[in-house]
């Protein structure tokens, strides 16, 4: 039967002609469905005929919609996005694959979720985040109609400071480094950059007649690749040239390695893709508490805002399109708090409490 009902949902038709699948929403009759139905199969069938204002809401597969959200994100996000959701993607389709959009439940998603919740929080509003973008990406396609997550809370975590090593500890783990190791952390710290920015740098990026690098990043609206300048320090321009006097002239690539590629099956050189375990194993060595790449951005956006430097510039240095964004990096205490802190002391002493606690008469020693 093409026109069908769903208990709390309604009539929809799901119908196969010339070998493709075609369904719809749900309606609140089913002569309503089956008027679409009718109208449907005539615009597939006679298009010429078709009225080009009329549109039919459609349906697909679960399974489908996340096949086509990771083409997607492969072609227009950044590989660790388009990882995430591929593992997730894995174990989404092995309890809604088989269903179409429309005949996911929302209940069927909160239990998944709270399932998740008791082993992270985290995790599952991670989860949650993800879902709802690849609903909302395939309503903005025309793909579905519907968004099952609407409604769905993301869980209450605690919100914890991030660590930001101080500049002893990342000095203490740049030493213990290879040479070519040192360079790529002192770009890093140096430019403020992401580790996917510093790792697609190419020697077209950096100007040393103006002494610039060009970093970019997908993290913009829209996906594509946005650069921006971010003037060299002494110290990393000198890195650089050496490097560059010292390049293998048939690789475009500032920091480049060869690998075993399993896809492949061969060798093959090229930019670095994630480098995970290098700095846990130096962390260690040089016995400071483990931090990532990072960081490096966290405690360099610190040190400009501790002295004074224009939030404006940091973001600009930073890449972020929100000033909120950089505020966030900016977790320090920096002078200007300490300066509000000695007003209100200085302020505080003038005004003591006029009457004095009980205990004071009774000569207890109190602090002051």
């Amino acid at each position: 039967m093409s026109v069908y009902f769903c208990e709390g949902r309604g009539w929809k038709f799901d119908f196969t002609l010339k070998k493709q699948r075609y369904t719809s929403r749900y309606f609140k009759t089913k002569a309503e469905a089956k008027r679409a139905e009718a109208a449907r199969r005539e615009e597939i069938l006679n298009p010429q005929n078709a009225q080009t204002n009329q549109t039919i809401p459609t349906d697909m597969d679960f399974l489908e919609l996340g096949n086509k959200r990771l083409d997607f994100l492969l072609a227009y996000r950044t590989a660790k996005y388009y990882k995430a959701n591929q593992q997730l993607f894995k174990s989404w389709a092995s309890k809604w694959g088989a269903l179409s959009c429309n005949n996911i439940e929302r209940s069927s998603i909160q239990r998944h979720l709270l399932a998740k919740a008791k082993v992270s929080r985290y995790a599952a509003n991670l989860e949650l985040r993800l879902l709802r973008a690849t609903f909302n990406w395939g309503k903005k396609e025309g793909l579905v109609d519907c968004n099952p997550t609407e409604g769905i809370e993301f869980f209450p975590v605690e919100k914890r400071e991030r660590y930001t090593p101080s500049q002893d500890d990342i000095d203490k783990v740049i030493a213990v480094a290879d040479h070519d190791t040192q360079d790529y952390l002192w770009t890093i710290r140096d430019s403020m950059g992401r580790m996917g920015e510093v790792n697609r740098l190419t020697w077209d990026d950096i100007d040393f007649k103006a002494r610039t690098i060009t970093l970019y990043t997908r993290k913009k609206r829209g996906g594509s690749l946005t650069p921006r300048k971010v003037p060299l320090t002494e110290r990393l321009y000198q890195i650089l040239l050496r490097r560059y006097k010292n390049r293998d002239k048939g690789k475009p690539w500032v920091f480049w390695h060869r690998f075993w590629s399993r896809k492949q099956g061969e060798w093959v050189e090229g930019p670095y893709e994630d480098r995970k375990r290098i700095m846990k194993t130096l962390c260690e060595k040089a016995g400071v508490r483990y931090f990532r790449f990072h960081p490096l951005r966290h405690a360099g956006a610190s040190t400009l805002e501790n002295n004074n430097a224009p939030i404006g510039a940091i973001q600009r240095i930073l890449g972020h399109e929100s000033r909120a964004t950089t505020e966030i990096y900016l977790h320090s205490i920096g002078q200007t708090e300490r300066e509000v802190m000695n007003l209100f002391e200085r302020v505080s002493q003038k005004n003591p409490h006029p009457n004095p606690h009980p205990s004071d008469k009774k000569g207890v020693a109190t602090l002051h």
